[in-house]
């Protein structure tokens, strides 16, 4: 994907309803392009466990879920190893037995998981569900090529998501910030200390207390700015 097309794709993003739109809008469109699939969903890992980052209409509940409780299944075979995995009758199928009873009985005959190589995790895959045994053999070639093709979008979905949460968590960190900065304020005024003791003492009670200092000084601030407690000051 060129530089213009990523960024392109990600301006298209940010001015969407939302990732998990734009991600849920894909797994639709697989199952429009490949023959054979009546649901697709997205499995990656995410720090050291599988999730389910979208999923199509159509798709029954629990079905990838299953897969992540038990350590086995198509989608989890493809996304730990890389290789694809085809069960084109699940009737038949030995592999996954307790994944594969479940899958039946939500009425899904046939599975095709293709990994996908995505930037900074350590596995993914496009996973195919077709009702009807043998349903996704012809369809095999359409599946690579649209998991080909997906592998740039949810690599700059994914990488919008990680800015997203690394903005949240300065803001975070920032307000935590400005919290202990005031809370030092109140102790250094009420107490005619300065800044180095009154903050050693916040911390002093955050320990004595097992309350995150940002919590405690929290606290601090609130009854200070309440008005009962400047009436009574």
């Amino acid at each position: 994907m060129s530089s213009e097309t990523s960024d392109t794709l990600d301006q298209a993003m940010v001015r969407s309803s939302g990732l998990d739109t734009l991600l849920r809008d894909l797994t639709d469109r697989a199952v429009q392009e490949v023959p054979g699939a009546d649901a697709c969903s997205i499995t990656v890992r995410r720090a050291d466990r599988l999730l389910t980052l979208a999923g199509s209409d159509g798709l029954p509940s629990g079905l990838d879920l299953r897969q992540y409780e038990n350590g086995s299944g198509p989608c989890v075979d493809a996304a730990e190893t890389g290789e694809e995995q085809y069960a084109p009758d699940l009737a038949e199928e030995s592999r996954w037995p307790s994944y594969t009873q479940y899958a039946l009985s939500a009425g899904v005959c046939c599975v095709l998981a293709v990994p996908i190589a995505v930037e900074g995790e350590r596995g993914a895959a496009l996973n195919f569900y077709g009702v009807r045994a043998g349903a996704l053999g012809t369809g095999r070639d359409a599946a690579r090529a649209f998991a080909a093709r997906s592998g740039d979008a949810i690599d700059v979905a994914l990488r919008i998501e990680r800015r997203r949460q690394s903005a949240a968590d300065v803001r975070t960190a920032l307000l935590s910030r400005s919290v202990i900065d005031q809370a030092v304020g109140i102790l250094m005024a009420r107490e005619r200390i300065d800044a180095r003791i009154a903050l050693e003492r916040l911390r002093r009670a955050s320990q004595d207390r097992n309350v995150k200092l940002r919590d405690l000084c929290g606290q601090l601030v609130a009854r200070v700015s309440t008005p009962d407690s400047r009436r009574r000051k």
